[in-house]
């Protein structure tokens, strides 16, 4: 572990011979279509024609790669060292695509345009190193093919990605967001909220202590995030649906799910009650139109019925764990 932070039993860069210098531009270009690949494959059933502009980018690095071949066969024959990214010390690294996903069009375009300036000021410093003028000029085309006036992941969306294609992958992207992230992150905050109203209230006007109540606050909060994460992650893998990571959706649903109970909990902190009691009143308010606002703006419920939905139902719930405590 120590050796990959610190580098230990890497090679400088400035110790490669050219032979290596070549190996390592060869090894890195296939690298790079293979995550190019690995993109397309991802986008390919929701974003097809952003997939298609990740399949030619793998197309070009497939012929940046032939090239280099072709060059070191002629110098050094056919025997191409075995030198990777990871072998050099202080060099970039790419990360495979299963360790940035879920994959969205503009997290894939952005690490698309950093892996060309990566590439371009690897052969920058690659032309210092080598003395052969044919290899020095291959390294200068190629620097110059990753630093065009448009990145090739621009050039390439303009051919494929027409206005209408591009509303269309940006409405699914969206779409995609809401099913994966906000839908479950939202019935969390609704649950968190609202179902631990009445015992928490309860156990205020039941107990006057603040500390009991804070007590049954939190394990009521952290218990319902736990049984929603988990409920939300088991009962659909996302394949069928289309909603995306069940981890992911376990994660935004039993995380909301316990700060919506956290919120109106952690008041009772104060050991004073009624000044506890009202900034948890406070709390539940803004809660509740916090939920009314997400349910508008991203499943465009109208505001009366969902005023009508959260506000009159988390009203109900407080009232009834008020009533309940005073008993």
């Amino acid at each position: 572990m120590l050796s990959r932070v610190f580098g230990f039993g890497r090679r400088p860069f400035e110790s490669l011979s050219e032979q290596e210098i070549l190996a390592l531009a060869i090894s890195s270009e296939e690298d790079d279509a293979r995550i190019y690949r690995a993109y397309a494959d991802g986008l390919a059933e929701q974003y097809p024609d952003s997939s298609k502009v990740f399949e030619e980018m793998a197309e070009e690095e497939d012929g940046h790669r032939a090239v280099l071949i072709e060059l070191h066969r002629k110098r050094f024959g056919e025997r191409i060292p075995l030198i990777r990214r990871e072998h050099v010390r202080g060099w970039y690294e790419r990360k495979p695509d299963w360790l940035v996903r879920p994959l969205g069009l503009d997290k894939v375009r952005a690490m698309a345009e950093q892996m060309e300036d990566q590439a371009y000021r690897f052969y920058i410093e690659a032309i210092k190193r080598t003395s052969d003028a044919s290899t020095r000029k291959l390294l200068g085309d190629l620097a110059a093919a990753e630093k065009v006036h448009e990145s090739l992941a621009v050039r390439l969306g303009h051919k494929h990605l027409t206005d209408d294609v591009k509303s269309q992958e940006a409405a699914t992207e969206r779409r995609q967001f809401i099913l994966t992230m906000v839908q479950p992150g939202l019935a969390g905050l609704m649950d968190g909220s609202v179902s631990t109203l009445a015992p928490i209230f309860a156990a205020a006007f039941a107990t006057g202590d603040t500390w009991q109540t804070f007590l049954v606050g939190l394990s009521a909060s952290v218990g319902a995030g736990i049984s929603m994460g988990f409920t939300e992650a088991a009962h659909d893998d996302g394949k069928i649906s289309g909603r995306g990571s069940p981890i992911i959706r376990g994660l935004a649903s039993g995380i909301m799910t316990a700060i919506g109970g956290l919120g109106h909990a952690l008041p009772y902190l104060i050991t004073d009650f009624w000044t506890a009691t009202t900034i948890a009143a406070i709390v539940v308010f803004i809660e509740l139109w916090a939920i009314v606002f997400i349910q508008n703006r991203f499943m465009e419920t109208p505001w009366l019925r969902a005023t009508l939905q959260v506000v009159l139902g988390g009203a109900l719930v407080l009232a009834a764990g008020v009533l309940i405590g005073n008993a």
